[in-house]
């Protein structure tokens, strides 16, 4: 009984680095205290561990065996979905990944309740990376990358609009440059001090001639998209896309 409310949680590091493997209690966005005291051993934790921090805080959330921002509208967005996509709020690299729907995503990570290859694909083109970073907020130390937002950042990007055949394309190089990527991080018969290194850091700072060539084909499948050629600029990218 008490699994239902133990859920994985996952932040912006663990999509940059490897997963964390960390729990959280979540008794969602309305439970009574009646009904969560019934979950025994995780509700008698967040009593004695969290309750008196709740209390000392300047929470005026008065359900403290709630989380203070427990998001009711995301979670409805995801609620029939079996996979949604998140991106690091800030990151050196845009990347995009796909998190199972048992998955309790913290305030470090953007979540986009959409499970399309699709979508991930044109989220992971270099079209929506130059908006992004063109409207996103950098940070002070540019080794740190940027800041992406959902109202200034996602919300004003302008998607292609293709056609069937365009957008088979488009889910199918992404779900290649997934695969790929899945196996580098996660390769059979590797030592785990060799594992920890296995980061979408790590990968992105190296970019091998694989992953390299893997965004080209999916770059060129959304500029087809697009109507645009394959061999615009950035500034170019940009001017087409504020059209």
């Amino acid at each position: 009984m008490n699994r239902s409310v133990i859920r994985l949680r996952a932040n912006g590091k663990d999509v940059t680095s490897r997963p964390s493997r960390t729990w959280a209690i979540d008794f969602g966005v309305d439970m009574s205290m009646a009904e969560a005291s019934l979950f025994e051993a995780p509700f008698e934790y967040v009593n004695r561990e969290v309750r008196p921090k709740r209390e000392k805080s300047r929470s005026k959330v008065s359900k403290w065996w709630l989380h203070e921002r427990p998001r009711p509208n995301m979670r409805a967005a995801l609620n029939d979905l079996e996979r949604f996509l998140a991106t690091p709020t800030t990151a050196k690299h845009r990347l995009f990944t796909w998190l199972n729907r048992d998955v309790l995503p913290d305030h470090s990570l953007i979540v986009i309740a959409r499970d399309d290859d699709y979508t991930f694909g044109v989220l992971h083109s270099r079209i929506h990376e130059a908006w992004a970073r063109a409207s996103g907020t950098q940070l002070r130390e540019v080794e740190s990358g940027f800041r992406h937002t959902p109202t200034t950042t996602f919300e004003t990007f302008p998607f292609p609009v293709p056609d069937e055949e365009q957008r088979e394309t488009i889910a199918k190089e992404a779900q290649e440059l997934d695969q790929l990527r899945e196996g580098w991080l996660n390769p059979p018969n590797i030592s785990q001090s060799e594992l920890k290194k296995r980061t979408l850091t790590n990968l992105y700072n190296a970019r091998p001639t694989w992953l390299q060539l893997a965004h080209e084909r999916l770059d060129n499948a959304v500029l087809d998209a697009y109507g645009w050629p394959h061999d615009l600029s950035e500034p170019e990218i940009l001017d087409g896309c504020w059209r």
